[in-house]
């Protein structure tokens, strides 16, 4: 027998939404002060640093973000909830405009005193997306950060070393390839990010149509 599966749960989706992760990290790394827009435990950690360190003004260039991300994960659940039954265009779709709007609008963003708004716009848009597409083929992942990732496929890497199952091998190479392309994306972020300054984010709108797409083909 097939199963149906949701084409936002297919490697395919999670391998693109992937790439722009990473590239997003980079640019707001390289090119936004140094912040990390999808990994707030670091914000997190530097918050703390700089408090410590009575540096208020800087932990507060590291707190915006955080709060930017919480606010991205419930304005996605508002959304989930209000256009879930919808016909048409599919909830995820929504937020897939969403990012291509506000990235837009982060690549016109002066660099200097204004990263802190880039920062924002950018914590957002990548909270908006790990909460939009959790699943890889009915199991919990991110598309945006990659410590849960490592710890899922070294599970199930270790659980095919005991049992033999395929399916285990099956979805820790899938976790694996998705860090790969987050990587990827990383590495791409850097390079561009070099090349482009500020306007480099713009790259990131291509990926995002492609998933917009492809999120028409509804299941398989």
């Amino acid at each position: 027998m097939k199963t149906k599966r949701q084409m936002s749960e297919t490697f395919l989706l999670g391998a693109i939404l992937s790439i722009a992760g990473g590239f997003l990290d980079a640019y707001t790394y390289f090119c936004r002060g140094h912040v990390f827009a999808n990994a707030q435990t670091g914000n997190i950690v530097l918050l703390g640093m700089h408090i410590a360190q009575g540096d208020f003004y800087t932990a507060l260039t590291y707190a915006v973000p955080i709060l930017a991300f919480a606010l991205g994960v419930t304005v996605t659940e508002f959304v989930r909830g209000k256009w879930m039954e919808a016909h048409g265009v599919h909830w995820r779709q929504w937020i897939i405009l969403a990012e291509i709007v506000m990235i837009l609008i982060v690549g016109f963003i002066p660099q200097g005193q204004w990263d802190i708004a880039a920062n924002v716009l950018v914590s957002f848009t990548c909270a908006m997306q790990v909460q939009a597409f959790r699943k890889l083929n009915g199991r919990t992942y991110a598309t945006t950060m990659c410590t849960g990732n490592l710890r899922s496929g070294t599970h199930l890497l270790v659980d095919y070393l005991r049992e033999k199952k395929k399916a285990d091998l099956k979805g820790a190479l899938q976790y694996f390839g998705i860090i790969g392309v987050f990587i990827i994306g990383a590495g791409l972020g850097a390079a561009a990010s070099a090349a482009l300054g500020s306007f480099a984010v713009l790259l990131c709108i291509a990926p995002y149509l492609v998933v917009f797409v492809l999120m028409f083909v509804r299941e398989r």
